[in-house]
């Protein structure tokens, strides 16, 4: 495959696997030590990672009671390499104990991207998503917000994650969607649908959850245990006992695979994807140096097209009723 991709409607290039850099700070545990952190996406770039996704939601807090902002860590790791990078943030959501808090308001907006800039230690953000739909505010009226930003040069582009293609289609034409960031897996397909979209109005596809929160890598059985509340995979279904036993023969093919392939399940897992499209960008996260690792090692994974439609049989066969959803939590 193309050692490089190209975002959408601009000339920024990256290569196909980007850094999830959630899981340092929010959502799997206990953030990791800031200057650990720091270094491991900052090892992460000197592995050969250019594109790196946060959030202004990303956010933690620390055993000693301070909060860990995942934009922060980013920003210091990057810092003196900012213009060899592409980094990508988000706006709009915010976290509750009920649940997800979309906010999409222009005044909104504007203030999440002051912020995002000064954590993030820049001058401009390469691409700004709005993180979930606002049901309270039209599409037109966010894009407008984004072209504005992008004439001011705070962003270069922008993304919608967790979109349908109304609104997708409805913001595209006024100001340009450069990306779509939807859950994608062997567990989660719901949005394949968004393809022949994509490929019309030339949005590239940046899969969140690759892996299926880390289940599609096998190193999980179902007596594994999570931090209950620090960690969304204890509410996870894939993670049961009903979830293993429903995906064995899944991950029996992918077993085989990587034997086939020399190869890891999640190297075979991101190579499905990575090999299917060549406007899909998956971002699987980790705070393991070798896991960090592993996943750059799948763009050297190559699957032919037979293999692929092969994989994908068996996915329709098996109608998995496992999707990596969080057990009524976005």
């Amino acid at each position: 495959m193309s050692d490089m991709r190209t975002l959408g409607n601009t000339d920024m290039k990256v290569i196909p696997v980007g850094l999830g850099c959630m899981g340092f700070s929010h959502a799997y545990g206990a953030p990791t030590q800031k200057q650990e952190a720091v270094r491991m996406i900052r090892t992460a770039y000197e592995m050969g990672y250019n594109f790196f996704d946060t959030a202004e939601c990303y956010i933690g807090t620390n055993a000693d009671g301070s909060t860990s902002y995942n934009e922060e860590l980013v920003g210091e790791a990057l810092a003196d390499v900012r213009d060899k990078v592409v980094i990508a943030t988000k706006f709009g959501v915010q976290h509750s104990p009920t649940g997800l808090q979309m906010d999409s308001r222009p005044e909104t907006i504007r203030r999440s991207v002051e912020g995002s800039l000064k954590k993030l230690g820049t001058d401009h953000i390469d691409l700004y998503y709005q993180h979930r739909i606002d049901p309270k505010i039209e599409p037109e009226t966010v894009a407008e917000v984004m072209a504005e930003l992008i004439k001011e040069g705070k962003i270069l582009s922008w993304g919608i994650s967790e979109t349908t293609e109304e609104y997708l289609r409805r913001a595209h034409a006024v100001c340009p969607v450069t990306a779509v960031q939807n859950r994608y897996s062997m567990l989660a397909r719901e949005h394949e649908k968004l393809f022949p979209v994509l490929e019309e109005l030339q949005i590239i596809y940046v899969a969140f959850s690759p892996l299926g929160n880390g289940f599609l890598t096998g190193q999980y059985n179902a007596a594994s245990t999570f931090e209950k509340e620090l960690d969304f995979r204890s509410f996870m279904p894939q993670y049961t006992e009903e979830g293993f036993k429903a995906a064995r023969e899944l991950m029996k093919l992918l077993e085989d695979k990587a034997a086939e392939k020399n190869a890891t399940k999640g190297q075979i897992s991101l190579a499905w994807m990575l090999c299917k499209k060549p406007y899909i960008i998956p971002i699987p996260g980790s705070r393991k140096e070798v896991r960090i690792r592993e996943n750059l090692g799948a763009k050297d994974v190559t699957l032919t097209a037979e293999e692929i439609r092969q994989m994908d049989e068996l996915l329709d066969r098996l109608q998995m009723p496992v999707y990596g959803q969080r057990a009524g939590r976005n």
